[in-house]
């Protein structure tokens, strides 16, 4: 994963972050020099490289301006981290939480850097279709391993009330649409009614993950996973939940959402099809996945969301980053989807 200069509104003082760290991480840093890059993949929470002789680690902080309650919790992110590392071998190590927002701006954390692809418009060189198919069905056993793993085992058995999960998801994301909203959706707000009265009943309560999808993952160069990223929304909660994550951003060629995650980004689709993402999980997890409609649609209407904060960001003048001028449409459409997905 390549980082880049900071971007100018994403600068921060350097020698004051370098001097916090090396008295917060002494063990780690010690008196070597820090320098500072930015990794410019991603689109919410602001990550960097520091750098600190030969050692390697990452920042990662909420991005600039307000945020939604609950949104880019950072704090969360290092509670996850700095235990589940334990049990998970693809969840980086988390090493520190800096909770005075003035030594950045916000609170962030530090953490382990792992080497590897992260992969979001086109394919790492060299990487054949038997690397793709490994690639495909690692992310669906990674996740049923997280899913697997014990809460309280990792000490994370309060990090969510699971019960009434779905339901609450629906009303927080409704108020967060709301919040975000640039201009009228009258699908978004179909979606919020009809969300709320057609949650299937959960099977199990499991660590989620929140957000699991191939960009919020690295890859070695045969298609092997190194890693799981952007932890900040992980809880306790429906499994099916992060299935349907995975499955809104794992385009068909006849999804209505292929033009936004199909030709406009790598999809591993005509490598392993949907419904096969559907039945190893079924296969592994044991789990009934008949209504998992349900939860793609969601996650459908929680990506609208997401895409419209970003957006509302970008209008309100707070990152000149010009990818997010081409987010106005994407929140209807997905919407549409989602509604598609819902109706059946």
């Amino acid at each position: 994963m390549d980082t880049a200069p900071i971007r100018p509104e994403e600068r921060f003082d350097e020698e004051s972050v370098a001097a916090y760290l090396r008295q917060a991480l002494p063990e780690l840093i010690g008196d070597a020099p820090i320098e500072f890059e930015q990794f410019p993949g991603g689109a919410a929470n602001l990550t960097y490289l520091v750098r600190a002789g030969d050692l390697e680690l990452v920042l990662r902080r909420p991005p600039l301006g307000p945020v939604a309650p609950g949104a880019h919790d950072m704090s969360r992110e290092y509670r996850v981290l700095s235990r589940l590392w334990e049990e998970y071998r693809l969840a980086p190590r988390a090493y520190h939480h800096c909770e005075d927002p003035s030594v950045i701006g916000k609170d962030f954390f530090v953490m382990e850097r792992r080497r590897g692809h992260v992969i979001r418009r086109q394919w790492p060189s060299g990487f054949d279709d038997r690397a793709r198919l490994r690639l495909g069905n690692g992310l669906v056993d990674a996740l049923v391993d997280l899913h697997r793993v014990d809460p309280a085992g990792v000490g994370l058995e309060d990090l969510g009330r699971p019960a009434g999960f779905v339901e609450r998801q629906v009303a927080g994301w409704s108020r967060r649409w709301s919040a975000a909203a640039t201009r009228p959706v009258p699908a978004m707000d179909e979606l919020s009614t009809r969300l709320a009265e057609e949650v299937p009943e959960p099977q199990a309560a499991v660590i989620l993950h929140n957000d699991f999808k191939l960009d919020n993952t690295m890859t070695d160069a045969d298609g092997n996973l190194v890693a799981v990223f952007d932890w900040d929304m992980a809880t306790l909660g429906d499994p099916l939940v992060d299935l349907g994550t995975m499955l809104a951003y794992w385009a068909d060629p006849d999804d209505p959402t292929f033009l936004i995650f199909g030709a406009q980004a790598v999809t591993l689709a005509p490598h392993m099809a949907k419904g096969d993402v559907v039945a190893r999980y079924a296969e592994q997890s044991g789990l009934d996945v008949t209504s998992i409609a349900y939860y793609e649609a969601l996650a459908l209407w929680r990506i609208a969301t997401i895409i419209e904060q970003i957006y509302a960001r970008f209008v309100a003048g707070q990152t000149s980053d010009d990818r997010f001028a081409g987010f106005e449409p994407i929140a209807p459409l997905l919407a549409d989807a989602a509604l598609v997905k819902l109706t059946g």
